[in-house]
């Protein structure tokens, strides 16, 4: 009898986990996870002021989940709050014109521009794009005399350049943005992509570098920040652009490999061909690709429900290490390769990617799509 009890309890109990589970990816719940990340992001610089300049990769990259989480919110409270920050800069990028992490925030002021149609928002950075497509570009991509400061030498610069770029082409209607995006996005990944692994090496410095195990290094962010490139240029590119497809072709063959890549707890750890070297799970990385894998299955381009399964675990991974009071934990600092993260670890680009993450949630969700 005992026994019997016993089992009722558990199967009642797995039952309201189930459910649980469930509710959590309903759209209501995944806004309610993003708005609590995003107030409490805005609170923290409200209250404590920002941590990096305004003008700065990280927080331009946490801008970019902002502009989604307005967009899928219906309230203008966080492109308003966007606003008061291009206000706060005067719309410029940062001081090192040539550096793609110093104009990543150029997305943020092309898509304000495109809700507000401010010419303001854009002029900074249209001046500076049009400097941009007038040069060469014909240098080596290898990791030496400062080649960061004047071409996208590391995989990073593939969401800080390119879709800024795109974005301003969305916003003028001029492709001739686009067009240089589109040349120097193929630059780095004819230069940095392993065909074999289908993964991009960080930057040259680290073609042979090994991880504890013996296998290549290849960072979860680092990656993560590839395919959140691809998904911004994808959104960027006309529908019937013929380039679009080598860019699907490129996301396909990421995604099959990131998918096989993701730990039992939904996350990927910093190392992604070493994950015992560190152990814990990482949520940039893991944002960044709960974002793309759930934009290929909105998208169409992800058809087996395989990968239904492996965004749903990732959604879910992110929504577990959001602090009780809003704060996004397991973020990897500031980097350039694997390393050691914990649950009290946070940045504002683990933000962005969340954000961007749950506004494509919301919209797959909205679709019905049968998975």
């Amino acid at each position: 009898m005992k026994k019997s009890l016993l089992l009722i309890s558990f199967t009642l109990c797995l039952g309201k986990e189930i459910l649980r589970a469930q509710d959590s990816l309903q759209p209501a719940a995944v806004l309610q996870v993003m708005e609590k990340v995003a107030d409490w992001q805005l609170l923290t610089w409200q209250q404590q002021g920002m941590r990096w300049p305004a003008w700065d990769w990280t927080n331009g990259a946490c801008y970019t989940g902002f502009v989604a989480l307005d967009k899928v919110a219906g309230d203008r409270k966080y492109s308003l709050a966007m606003r008061r920050i291009g206000d706060s800069i005067g719309w410029n990028t940062g001081p090192r014109r040539m550096l793609a992490d110093d104009y990543c925030v150029g997305q943020l002021f092309a898509e304000l521009y495109g809700l507000y149609k401010d010419e303001r928002m854009i002029r900074p950075f249209r001046a500076l794009a049009d400097s941009i497509v007038t040069l060469p570009h014909n240098e080596s991509l290898e990791w030496k005399n400062d080649i960061y400061l004047r071409e996208w030498a590391w995989c990073d610069a593939l969401f800080m350049g390119p879709p800024a770029l795109a974005c301003l082409t969305t916003a003028t209607g001029d492709r001739k943005y686009l067009d240089m995006a589109d040349k120097l996005w193929w630059k780095t990944t004819d230069y940095l992509y392993d065909p074999h692994e289908h993964l991009f090496t960080r930057d040259s410095r680290y073609f042979t570098q090994r991880e504890a195990n013996g296998k290549k290094m290849f960072w979860a962010r680092g990656n993560g920040w590839v395919m959140a490139g691809l998904v911004r240029m994808l959104e960027n590119m006309p529908s019937d652009d013929p380039r679009r497809t080598r860019y699907i072709g490129l996301f396909k063959e990421m995604a099959a490999k990131v998918a096989s890549l993701q730990q039992p707890d939904g996350s990927w750890h910093t190392a992604l061909l070493d994950p015992d070297s560190y152990p814990a799970k990482e949520t940039s990385g893991t944002g960044f690709y709960c974002y793309a894998l759930t934009y290929g299955l909105r998208k169409g381009y992800l058809k087996d429900p395989h990968y239904y399964l492996v965004a749903k675990k990732a959604w879910q991974s992110l929504v577990s290490a959001v602090h009780p009071d809003g704060m996004l934990g397991y973020v990897q600092p500031i980097g350039e390769k694997p390393g050691a993260v914990d649950y009290n670890s946070t940045e504002v680009y683990g933000v962005g990617a969340l954000l961007l993450a749950g506004a494509e949630w919301m919209q797959f969700l909205l679709q019905q799509r049968p998975y």
